[in-house]
């Protein structure tokens, strides 16, 4: 196992506290400001939304290229955000400025 630098560790602690208390359950009408600036990431149900956060605001690319590629991390299609308008949706959310990341749960 490779240390990690105590500082890195810090800020990964840090930004995980803080991205777990910022979350929380939004219409999606309350998004459109957003999503028109192009600002609104769709994160898939499978991941954790609070770890995308986090990976983000470590500026982990390598992961977040994974993420893309399976599509699991990716802008919101206009169809679903028409959807979404229709229904005002309620998403989960968590600012990472500039982003915010959005996912839609069950329960």
């Amino acid at each position: 196992m490779v240390d990690q630098p105590e500082g890195e560790e810090d800020k990964e602690s840090l930004l995980r506290r803080e991205y777990h208390g910022q979350t929380a359950r939004i219409q999606w009408h309350d998004l459109q400001t957003y999503y028109a600036r192009g600002s609104i990431v769709r994160v898939s149900g499978e991941l954790d939304l609070v770890e995308v956060a986090v990976q983000l605001g470590l500026d982990n690319t390598a992961q977040f290229k994974g993420w893309i590629e399976t599509g699991d991390v990716a802008a919101v299609p206009e169809i679903q955000a028409l959807k979404w308008y229709e229904s005002n949706q309620e998403l989960w959310a968590v600012v990472a400025a500039p982003w915010v990341l959005v996912q839609l749960r069950d329960g």
